[in-house]
């Protein structure tokens, strides 16, 4: 198969597993809004920050540096390797996340009440513990499939993921309906823990298919460090960088209730409207990301793959298509959404409050549809550092908004930074591009 046409049948199945999995959240968030009411969801989206960071430390940097090196063993016909990398980032991720199970258990209770500001979230952050483990398999078994360039595993087990989170919340509702049993927003936790279940226990049978777990029972130890050294030097500054970011993030969610209590508002009415925010309005927002988050994934690789034939105008029209349809796809979003969010959120959401946050963060999805291709494409002609710091400032501008807006003009302050973080990165992207582009060209 030519790369062209792998990318693009990559794409195509990313996109129709991402728009599947967001259809089925999109009204599994609508249920656990009915179910479980604002503060409830808003209680829900309180831990997500922690489970973010977690994974980080566990599994992103190494599920990103397996893909890379498998990509590279296997160019090189060297498929043994590439097994023996596998077993090696899943011991290492295995290892990792029943630690990080551990400490969270052992310090929900502290980060609960010092960090998140909120005593309820304990139980959840020791049930979410017990998802890490499954979690680095399903990451691991991934990121190896992804450099083998093979989308149809990850792809199915994200689906596989969806449905059994989605699945397992609505019959344990239903039991407790059925038998008098008052179920909390717990339930959808363990959820979480049954989707990650699921899809790893899928990973782990497609490697027995293909043969690969037989490779693995033959590993010597000598190998599993020389394989662990590589992929360490690979990881640690992916992941550093993942855990900034999500530090970051957990600053600004954790911090959003607070501020909004320094708005004059009860505890449970701004976790009441954080949890609008964030498990109703952005849902919206972000669902036909899908299309461009999948094609972010492919394009990295393509981009890469352009500049090393340095062919730099066929690069310059690749940038100016993929932006032109971004663009394009997001306006069409935004005018959509304005003229119906209000009609969302009082018949989907039941709340006139999700309907407002719909309408307002509308104006974003110009920018933010665009803004995850641009970054890859940064990416993809080596400027990670760039882009890490492009994304640290977007944050910064987000978090600044949080502590100097919301007190002042409540949670609509919070969401012109929102709007003001986005169409920032998007002009320092295309600013920077361009000034690349004309650099590369002259040197012709």
């Amino acid at each position: 198969m030519s790369r062209k046409r792998a990318i693009i049948k990559g794409t195509f199945i990313l996109t129709l597993t991402g728009f599947a999995t967001r259809f089925m959240g999109f009204f599994y968030r609508i249920f656990l809004s009915h179910t479980f009411g604002e503060e409830g969801v808003g209680i829900y989206q309180l831990v997500f920050p922690i489970y973010a960071l977690c994974f980080s430390l566990t599994c992103a940097g190494i599920e990103t540096a397996l893909s890379r090196c498998v990509a590279a063993r296997a160019a090189r016909g060297k498929d043994k390797e590439a097994k023996e990398l596998l077993y090696t980032s899943l011991a290492f991720t295995v290892t990792a996340s029943v630690l990080t199970t551990l400490i969270l258990q052992r310090y929900a209770l502290s980060i609960s009440e010092s960090f998140l500001k909120e005593q309820r979230c304990k139980d959840l952050l020791i049930l979410l513990s017990y998802a890490f483990p499954f979690a680095a398999v399903h990451s691991c078994i991934c990121g190896y499939y992804f450099g083998l360039k093979q989308t149809k595993i990850p792809a199915l087990s994200q689906f596989i993921e969806q449905t059994a989170r989605i699945l397992s919340v609505y019959l344990l509702y239903l039991y407790g309906t059925r038998h008098g049993i008052h179920f909390n927003v717990a339930i959808a936790v363990l959820g979480l823990i049954a989707g990650e279940a699921a899809s790893s226990i899928f990973c782990l049978n497609a490697l027995t298919k293909g043969r690969i777990l037989p490779a693995m029972s033959r590993f010597h130890f000598r190998r599993c460090l020389r394989h662990g050294r590589e992929l360490l030097s690979l990881s640690l500054p992916l992941t550093a960088s993942r855990v900034l970011l999500n530090l970051l993030q957990s600053i600004e969610a954790v911090s959003i209730p607070i501020q909004l209590q320094s708005h004059k508002m009860e505890l449970s009415q701004a976790l009441s409207t954080y949890g609008v925010l964030t498990g109703m309005a952005l849902p919206c927002i972000l669902f036909p990301s899908a299309i461009t988050n999948s094609v972010s994934t492919m394009l990295l690789p393509t981009v890469a793959e352009i500049q090393a034939l340095d062919d730099r105008r066929e690069l310059s029209e690749l940038i100016r298509k993929i932006t032109s349809c971004c663009i394009f796809l997001g306006s069409i979003c935004c005018v959509t959404l304005l003229c119906f969010g209000q009609w969302m959120g009082n018949v989907l959401f039941h709340s006139s409050m999700a309907g407002d946050f719909i309408i307002t963060l509308a104006w974003m999805c110009p920018f933010l549809y665009t803004n995850s291709t641009l970054i890859s494409i940064i990416n993809g002609i080596g400027r990670t550092k760039l882009s890490f710091c492009i994304n640290s400032a977007s944050l910064g501008i987000r978090i600044a908004s949080v502590f100097m807006l919301i007190p002042v003009f409540g949670i609509e302050g919070y969401l012109w930074g929102l709007l003001a973080s986005q169409v920032s990165i998007f002009i320092f992207c295309l600013l920077y591009l361009g000034c690349y582009l004309r650099k590369e060209i002259r040197k012709n």
